[in-house]
């Protein structure tokens, strides 16, 4: 007896009548006495006494739709579980990002879109960018967040930001006082420089050549924030991609910084790999932060 048959004899029981069973389960009267036929000859007993025109559970039929009783309840939460898949209610993501992005724009799309989906739930993780890389290309993580991205064999890409690299620092600082920061003004202050290997470490330092002035720093960092908390502590000034600056928990001021050096935050994903409605949705989260910033 198939789950089908089971519904109809359900029915059958729980509305009295064939008539009504067949309403509720949009058949006519006809296929309802037809399936009834069938399977009291599957079974090889009768499912139901007649009596005056009507028709009564026999023992066997209520002990057989006592035991079904749990098929129903896991077709029904089956059932709900298509309906939130469906409208994107449930689902996990997995997330990894380097650093200017993780700590700023991708915890806050985590909060945000689980305000939406109190259900969801997220694995997150952030590396340095070859990390990432490789957690994307072994399916560690279904999407990751880099700066600068370079294309790479089986990853696909998708630029979410693009803006220019800004020097941070006190509010009291006397570089306020200009309304652009270059590598010359620098010369005359502590400076903390980003790491040199490192993607805008090494973009800083073609700035300063095409300035024709020789990079000096009293600290070197890997990493934006961490020169963000530096440059709070009055250590020196630093210059950081804008979405670093702009997560900073510090109350850092900010003025151009020229020439210009180009930022870019890419989202990624493995190239043999289909992204799933709520990845994608998240992808979006991501996109309205950085556009309201």
């Amino acid at each position: 007896m198939n789950l089908r048959q089971l519904e109809i004899l359900r029915a059958i029981v729980r509305y009295n009548t064939t008539v009504a069973a067949g309403r509720v389960l949009g058949l006519s009267q006809p296929a309802i006495s037809n399936a009834l036929k069938t399977m009291e000859e599957q079974v090889g007993f009768s499912l139901f006494q007649r009596s005056n025109n009507r028709i009564f559970p026999t023992e066997e039929t209520k002990i057989l739709l006592n035991e079904a009783e749990t098929i129903f309840e896991i077709h029904k939460r089956i059932e709900m579980r298509i309906e939130d898949l469906k409208n994107n209610r449930i689902g996990q993501l997995r997330l990894v990002a380097t650093p200017p992005l993780g700590y700023g724009v991708v915890a806050k799309a985590i909060q945000q879109i689980q305000k939406k989906k109190p259900n969801l739930k997220a694995f997150f993780d952030v590396h340095r960018y070859e990390d990432v890389i490789e957690y994307i290309l072994s399916h560690r993580s279904e999407i990751g967040f880099v700066m600068g991205f370079a294309e790479h064999p089986g990853i696909v890409s998708q630029v979410v930001y693009k803006g220019h690299m800004v020097c941070v620092m006190p509010p009291e600082h006397p570089l306020m006082k200009l309304s652009v920061v270059t590598p010359q003004d620098l010369v005359r202050h502590r400076f903390i420089a980003l790491e040199h290997g490192t993607k805008l470490g090494d973009a800083l330092r073609h700035a300063f050549r095409q300035s024709k002035q020789d990079l000096h720093f009293a600290v070197e960092v890997r990493y934006g924030l961490t020169a963000c908390a530096l440059a709070n502590a009055g250590v020196g000034v630093a210059v950081v991609d804008p979405l670093t600056a702009d997560s900073s928990q510090y109350s850092l001021a900010q003025r151009p910084f020229v020439p210009e050096i180009s930022v870019m935050a890419s989202v990624v994903w493995a190239e043999n790999r289909s992204l799933t409605r709520v990845s994608r949705q998240f992808i979006r989260e991501v996109e309205n932060i950085v556009h309201d910033r």
